[in-house]
């Protein structure tokens, strides 16, 4: 049985309320039945349970990225990102996309030895890993869990090529071993910059790492020799759009070379989560903002086709790749080729034993 709460914001969380898990067959609702009653706590804690990987590796035939092979040590996210693209796929826990998205978490165990495994099938083709495709692999869990890190030891040791995405200020922890792959030509970093406004970090973004902090994430990793983007993502109509140049100077002028942006996606119970998150924190702009995402997908929510997805269509979406392009070109990013990382060194784990004797 689904709960759905009532909305309002609750301190240090994105969601408003829990929507009813699609995969159930029962749903229940809170009412107001004139009896007195004890008001629910606004602070929920976070829990976290474990569950044994079956594989490590997530495949992916979608033209619209960049990889096609990505590995999600956890599963939900307590930066509760009110956007995130990743909240329907909570529903085949049992779980709500809304609240229990980011409080409700699932550190998953064993990934190492079931990554070994896979690395060393015969048939195994090395190219790009993703860390994480689904949710951030450097969220706050990460700090008691370390999965990723140990994960990125054994691609390290392997010589296989990783690309992460993050807007964590954790992945400093482990700027030695990311600088060290980056030499070898084994990985990529974005820096996720989704707004330099602080306040509306707080509610957007509630969990992650400040404005300030990712551009120092994207100074200290660049100064490490690390070959760092940033990803302008998601880009709200109405509601960012308006800092996307801010963005791109900001981060270029902390040592970014890479840049690349998003439109914002709302696929299934996205929408209705965001467009309550508005009407609660930005109830004068609600009307508008959703206005100008229909205009760019086709007057729904959400346009789930292939080279749609992540950019839109129409005048509006247009002119933000406009003057993406523009910017970008203006202040050099992308002006050389990142994105060719070595494959031809991997070594299957079993084969560590003549990894140092290849020198």
């Amino acid at each position: 049985m689904a709960i759905l709460r009532p909305s309002h914001a609750r301190r240090g969380r994105g969601a408003t309320f829990d929507p009813h898990n699609r995969f159930a067959h029962l749903a229940s609702e809170e009412v107001d039945d004139g009896w007195w009653r004890e008001e629910a706590q606004q602070r929920i804690a976070t829990e976290v349970r474990q569950e044994p990987a079956k594989t490590a590796l997530s495949w992916n035939s979608s033209p619209d990225l960049g990889f096609d092979r990505s590995i999600n040590p956890y599963r939900g996210c307590e930066h509760g990102c009110i956007y995130c693209y990743a909240r329907p796929s909570h529903a085949w826990w049992d779980l709500s996309p809304g609240l229990d998205f980011e409080t409700r978490l699932i550190a998953r165990t064993g990934l190492v030895e079931r990554l070994q495994g896979e690395l060393c099938k015969p048939n195994y083709l090395c190219l790009p890993i993703n860390l994480s495709g689904n949710t951030d692999c450097y969220q706050p869990l990460e700090a008691t869990c370390g999965t990723t890190r140990a994960l990125l030891e054994l691609l390290h040791e392997c010589r296989h090529p990783v690309t992460i995405v993050t807007k964590s200020a954790l992945i400093l922890r482990d700027t030695t071993l990311l600088a060290d792959m980056a030499r070898q030509r084994l990985l990529h970093v974005f820096i996720s910059v989704t707004t330099l406004d602080n306040d509306l970090k707080r509610s957007l973004e509630p969990r992650t790492a400040s404005p300030a902090a990712r551009l120092r994430v994207i100074r200290e990793l660049s100064a490490a020799g690390i070959p760092v983007g940033v990803l302008a993502s998601p880009i709200i109509p109405g509601l960012n759009d308006s800092e996307l140049e801010s963005i791109l100077q900001a981060s270029r002028d902390a040592g970014a070379v890479m840049a690349n942006w998003m439109l914002l996606r709302l696929p299934l119970e996205v929408a209705p989560l965001f467009e309550d998150w508005l009407q609660t924190h930005y109830p004068q702009r609600a009307a508008k903002v959703m206005s100008l995402i229909r205009q760019c997908r086709g007057g729904a929510d959400y346009d789930a086709r292939f080279g749609h997805r992540m950019r839109g269509e129409g005048v509006f979406a247009q002119l933000l790749g406009q003057r993406f392009q523009r910017a970008s070109k203006r202040l050099g990013l992308n002006a050389r080729r990142y994105d060719e990382l070595d494959c031809s060194r991997f070594l299957p784990p079993r084969a560590q034993g003549d990894l140092f004797a290849s020198e």
